[in-house]
C-alpha cells in the first residue's frame, strides 16, 4: 500500500483528524491519497495487516456493549481525532456515541440510534410530513398474522382475492439481511423465531431507487441516483434520464429528510419508491456507504473518491470552498455507466466457477469478484440472501447498461 510504497499523500495538521470505524480496504486507500490525518478503529483480526502496512490502527470489539464502551470516545479525544466516520451499518451507532464526545453534542448518539432502528426512523420520517406506508413491529408469529389480515382487510380483499403482500425487516440490519417478501400466510410459519422482533411493513407498488447525498452545513453537496435493475441483484450509476426526470422532486424529499432528521453533516443513504401516479414514498435511510460497492461505482462514472468525499463533509474543519470545489456536476460530469450484479448460483449443486461468454466478451464487462466455491452444496437462501460477488461493468449507454444487468439474471456462473 502506499504507506508502504512511500508514495502517501502528506497529511495537512490543519485539517481533520479523522476515525475511520471498520475494515475497508478500499477506504484506508482513499485516506492515504488524501491530505487528512487518519486512524482506523477495528476489530483485532486487522491489527497484524496495519502493522506491516504502516495504518495507524486501534483495535476495537464493536460487537461487545458493556460498561467499557466509553473507553473508545475518550480514547480517539486524548489522541486529537475530530470525527468518527462509520464505514459499516454496524458502527453507526458507535460513531453516534462516539462523535457526541468529540463535538460535546450529546443529540448525535439520539440521532444514530434513528438510523439503526427501522421502526423509529419511520416514525420520526412521519413525523416530519414524509410519506411512508404502513408499519408496525412483531414481537412473534401471531403479530404478523394479524398486520397481513389488516392491511388486506384496509385493501378491501375479499374472500378468494389473493392477498396483496407485506415485507418484513431485521430492526437494524443492512440492505437486505433479513428482507422477507411474505406472499401468503402459510410463508409466516418460514419466519425463525430468532429473527424476531422485526419490523412489517406493507408493499408499495413503484420503482424503487437509492440516493447517495453527501451533505456539509446541513446542505446537499453531491446527489447521485442510483438506479435498481432488480433489488438485491443489480445496480447502476448514474441513473437513465427517465429515472433522472426526477431529480428535481428527489431533492427535495432529500432537504425534507434533511431537516426532518437535523442532519448537519455527513454521507446519507436513503432508499425511495416513485409510484406510478408519481407519488414518492420514503423506504428507509442509512448513515453509512452503500452495499454493492456503489461508491466504487460512482467513482468508476465520476473519477472522484466517494470514501474521499465523506471524509471531507464529515471533517468540522473542511471549509465552505474546499467542499464545492471537491464535487463534479452530477450527470454532466460523468464519465460513462458504471454497474454492478450479485452473483446467486443458480443451481443447487456447483462444482466450479465458470464465467458466462455472453458476460465475459461483451464490451462493457469491467471485471469481476468471484472466487471458486468452497463447498458444493448452495446453501438454501435465506431471505433475500447474500450474493456470493460482484461483477462489474462499464459502458456509455444507460439502457443497453440496464438491459445488460437484467440479462445477467438468466446466466449461471457456478456449475
Amino acid at each position: 500500500m502506499d504507506s508502504v510504497r512511500g508514495t502517501e499523500t502528506p497529511k495537512d495538521p490543519n485539517k481533520g483528524y479523522i476515525a475511520l470505524l471498520g475494515w475497508s480496504v478500499n477506504a484506508i486507500k482513499a485516506a492515504q491519497k488524501f491530505d487528512r490525518r487518519y486512524v482506523v478503529v477495528a476489530p483485532e483480526w486487522a491489527e497484524d495487516f496495519c502493522t506491516a502496512n504502516k495504518i495507524p490502527f486501534i483495535p476495537w470489539d464493536f460487537i461487545r456493549l458493556n460498561d467499557r464502551s466509553m473507553e473508545i470516545a475518550q480514547r480517539l479525544k486524548e489522541e486529537g481525532v475530530d470525527v468518527a466516520i462509520p464505514l459499516f451499518e454496524e458502527t453507526v451507532e458507535w460513531s453516534g456515541a462516539i462523535n457526541s464526545v468529540l463535538m460535546d453534542n450529546p443529540r448525535m448518539y439520539g440521532q444514530s440510534i434513528l438510523f439503526r432502528d427501522k421502526a423509529l426512523m419511520k416514525r420520526r420520517a412521519q413525523l416530519g410530513g414524509i410519506r411512508v406506508g404502513i408499519f408496525e413491529e412483531a414481537h412473534e408469529k401471531e403479530d404478523v398474522v394479524r398486520f397481513m389480515k389488516r392491511v388486506n382487510q384496509t385493501l378491501l380483499k375479499l374472500d378468494g382475492d389473493p392477498d396483496d403482500p407485506i415485507h418484513v425487516k431485521a430492526f437494524d440490519k443492512a440492505g437486505c439481511l433479513g428482507h422477507r417478501m411474505i406472499r401468503t400466510m402459510e410463508e409466516i410459519e418460514y419466519i425463525p423465531d430468532e429473527e424476531y422482533p422485526l419490523l412489517m411493513e406493507s408493499h408499495l407498488d413503484g420503482w424503487e431507487f437509492a440516493v447517495e447525498a453527501w451533505i456539509h452545513d446541513g446542505k446537499i453537496q453531491f446527489l447521485n441516483i442510483s438506479e435498481y435493475v432488480t433489488l438485491g441483484y443489480s445496480v447502476f450509476v448514474p441513473a437513465t434520464n427517465e429515472l433522472e426526470s426526477w431529480r428535481n422532486a428527489i431533492t427535495k424529499q432529500i432537504e425534507k429528510l434533511i431537516k426532518t432528521f437535523d442532519i448537519q453533516f455527513g454521507l446519507i443513504h436513503p432508499e425511495y419508491f416513485v409510484t406510478a401516479d408519481g407519488e414518492m414514498y420514503f423506504g428507509e435511510v442509512a448513515y453509512r456507504p452503500p452495499g454493492f460497492k456503489a461508491f466504487e461505482l460512482i467513482e468508476r462514472a465520476y473519477g472522484f473518491s466517494a470514501y474521499q468525499a465523506s471524509m471531507l463533509v464529515f471533517d468540522p474543519k473542511s471549509t465552505k470552498e474546499e467542499v464545492a470545489n471537491f464535487f463534479p456536476r452530477e450527470v454532466v460530469d460523468a464519465k460513462g455507466y458504471a454497474g454492478c450484479f450479485g452473483v446467486y448460483p443458480r443451481r443447487r449443486v456447483v462444482s466450479k466457477l465458470e464465467m458466462p461468454k455472453e458476460t465475459v466478451e461483451h464490451p462493457y464487462f469491467d471485471f469481476h469478484e468471484l472466487v471458486p466455491p468452497t463447498e458444493e452444496t448452495v446453501p438454501d437462501r435465506s431471505a433475500f440472501g447474500t450474493h456470493w460477488g460482484l461483477v462489474f461493468f462499464y459502458g456509455d449507454d444507460p439502457i443497453k447498461m440496464r438491459d445488460l444487468l437484467k440479462a445477467q439474471e438468466d446466466l449461471d456462473f457456478y456449475v
